[in-house]
């Protein structure tokens, strides 16, 4: 049965995202802030869907610690879930990506005009640059920015892997941090077909505020993410022991590109 709704859901998903995006077309016209609302149009389809064909629901907490201008979010990745998930909950975001993504027919299209933040994760350096510069732009403006700190998904249960990326941006952005853990590799794990049923949770905790010295911001930030993502975890499975399934107990891995904190 769980495949069988698997399948039904990514068909739907796929055709749903599909009919926004041509539906949205004329919203290209309209500035940045038009293809927002197709965004978190689609955000709040995707939810629906997931929820009445796998049974996964998702629940947001901590929304009170939300700030809706001039912050950063920065939001464990564990799944593509969030990625559609954490739209809902902000009306003027701009998120930091991989460049490739612009590439995608349409897609990237959107991601352009509503000023994306589009980085070159092959000139790390160059790459760096370009986010503190955009990402101050946008910060000054009011908007929001959502940033994974680890900069890809990483499996629920994966030893963490900080890059230095959000780092520098706290730096040079000199705004509040909000970060955001979440379980949601338990029941959307990556590189797998299967949506598994339960309520994944997404939780925004206090803010950290700006202006924290570099090596006591990645510190505050990883501690906080690590263990309220790992409580997140525990809790899931106390409900539901079968999805520990999806948990990765791989030993950390060692990536040239990758940055601890402190780094």
């Amino acid at each position: 049965m769980i495949y069988l709704r698997s399948l039904l859901f990514n068909i739907a998903f796929y055709v749903g995202t599909a009919i926004i995006a041509i539906g949205g077309l004329p919203t290209l016209f309209f500035g940045r802030r038009a293809i927002l609302k197709v965004a978190r149009a689609w955000g709040w389809t995707s939810l629906w869907l997931l929820d009445k064909i796998c049974g996964v629901k998702v629940e947001f907490r901590g929304v009170d610690n939300l700030l809706h201008q001039g912050c950063i979010i920065a939001a464990k990745h564990q799944s593509a879930l969030e990625t559609f998930a954490l739209v809902t909950q902000v009306e003027d975001f701009t998120y930091i990506l991989k460049r490739e993504l612009l590439f995608i027919p349409l897609f990237g299209q959107y991601l352009k005009l509503s000023n994306q933040i589009a980085i070159d994760r092959k000139s790390r350096s160059a790459a760096l640059r370009d986010l503190v510069q955009q990402a101050g732009a946008a910060i000054a403006e009011g908007r929001v920015i959502f940033i994974f700190p680890e900069g890809t998904r990483r499996p629920a249960g994966a030893p963490p892997l900080y890059k230095s990326g959000v780092n520098h941006l706290y730096a040079a952005a000199k705004a509040p941090c909000v970060p955001a853990a979440l379980n949601s590799g338990l029941f959307w794990p990556r590189r797998t077909f299967l949506r598994q049923p339960g309520t994944c949770v997404i939780e925004f905790l206090p803010v950290i505020p700006a202006g924290m010295p570099h090596g006591e911001f990645s510190k505050v930030l990883q501690e906080r993410l690590e263990k309220a993502t790992n409580r997140l975890i525990d809790e899931a499975l106390a409900s539901n022991p079968g999805l520990a399934g999806n948990l990765d107990k791989s030993p950390l891995e060692k990536n040239g590109e990758a940055a601890l904190p402190g780094d």
